[in-house]
């Protein structure tokens, strides 16, 4: 789960590690008055949970409190990335001699967290990485050993710094571990960590992502998950979620359903290996009940870009007259005219193709047969 910025800066704050004063506003008058009680100039950014806002016009700079409001007020119209802004973060401007880029994150290779330094910050870390890998700087987190003073200043050191200042770089570099490791981070990164011409640090952005299975030790967030335009779900992740199913959106036009992550996973690579594009992965589990079946296929019949939906169930503890019982009832509840691929075998297979046998819906044994049929649909064919 993903944070806002001003809610992971506040978490850094309480770590002991410098952050610009601040304030948080939901109009352009809560933004003026914010403005007054800080130092100008300002920054006035906008609180999505996507990157590149800043490339969509989402961050602006302002000399006074009117200017604040005014940018403001435009920031707050804006939908960066089809997540609408409602609040905004203004803070002060901070002097910037250079720009430096930490984080934590999770090195699933090695089974560890690992923490990576750059002295290239305010861009992303992947074009740093791509472009001048030599100015990375990884170190890998021993479970048992964790992240210690000494590792910090190596890493303050590789990034080019020396004495005292690299003494209190490495002071923040060990808070933020702190940090990550006490909320669960999956991320947890300072972009940019400046350098100011007065000789400290500050982190001016910060982005935490908490691991989704530890969220229910932070019910101040928890509640956010199934809130849209508090979490960057879509209404259809947000609906797929209170229903106990799990669901990502994907960019094709193949509505994909099935009972596992592995077979799903499967469907997928079938629908690409013959020319096919997948809309979504949707994973109603095993033994997923007629009511679930049913929330599942509301799901792809209301995603416009299908232009047709492929269903693969390979019946377990998931019985298939419950999958055909749930497909008609939720064929019933939207208007829904494009073609159906099912692919139906397992447990009470006979029952459920009978079932949609009699609805004038055709079932297939093979899930190679069935990924080739909808993606020849897809095509016109």
């Amino acid at each position: 789960m993903k944070l806002f910025e001003y809610e992971a800066k506040n978490i850094l704050a309480k770590y002991g590690i410098p952050i610009p004063d601040g304030a948080l506003a939901s109009s352009p008058t809560e933004a003026r008055e914010a403005a007054i009680h800080l130092h100008p100039p300002y920054v006035i950014k906008a609180q999505v949970l996507v990157a590149g806002r800043g490339k969509a016009g989402g961050i602006k700079f302002a000399s006074s409190p009117e200017e604040a409001a005014k940018h403001a007020k435009q920031i707050l119209k804006m939908n960066i990335k089809n997540l609408r802004v409602n609040e905004v973060w203004i803070e002060e401007k901070i002097d910037v001699k250079k720009e430096l880029y930490f984080g934590i994150t999770t090195d699933r290779a090695h089974r560890c967290y690992v923490a990576v330094a750059s002295a290239v910050g305010g861009m992303e870390i992947e074009e740093v990485a791509t472009k001048d890998p030599e100015k990375i700087v990884k170190t890998l987190i021993d479970p048992d050993l964790g992240f210690r003073s000494y590792h910090a200043r190596a890493m303050a050191r590789k990034v080019g710094y020396s004495g005292k200042l690299m003494i209190k770089l490495g002071k923040v570099f060990a808070k933020l571990s702190v940090a990550a490791m006490d909320y669960d981070a999956e991320l947890m990164e300072m972009n940019p960590l400046v350098e100011t011409t007065g000789g400290s640090f500050v982190a001016v952005d910060a982005r935490l992502i908490i691991d989704d299975n530890a969220i229910f030790r932070y019910p101040q967030y928890e509640k956010r998950l199934f809130s849209e335009g508090q979490t960057e779900l879509t209404p259809e992740e947000i609906s797929a979620r209170r229903a106990g199913l799990a669901y990502v959106l994907l960019e094709g036009d193949i509505g994909i359903m099935g009972n596992g992550a592995g077979l799903v996973m499967a469907t997928l690579d079938a629908v690409q290996y013959y020319g096919g594009s997948p809309a979504n992965f949707l994973d109603v589990g095993g033994g997923a009940s007629k009511e679930q079946i049913t929330s599942a296929f509301k799901i792809l019949l209301t995603d416009r870009r299908t232009s047709v939906v492929l269903i693969n169930i390979l019946g377990g503890i998931t019985r298939c007259d419950n999958v055909a019982r749930g497909i008609l009832e939720a064929k019933k509840m939207v208007d829904f005219t494009k073609p159906i691929v099912i692919r139906l075998v397992g447990t009470n297979e006979t029952e459920g193709r009978r079932i949609l046998t009699e609805a004038g819906i055709h079932v297939l044994d093979s899930m190679e047969e069935a990924a080739k049929m909808a993606v020849e649909v897809s095509k016109g064919r």
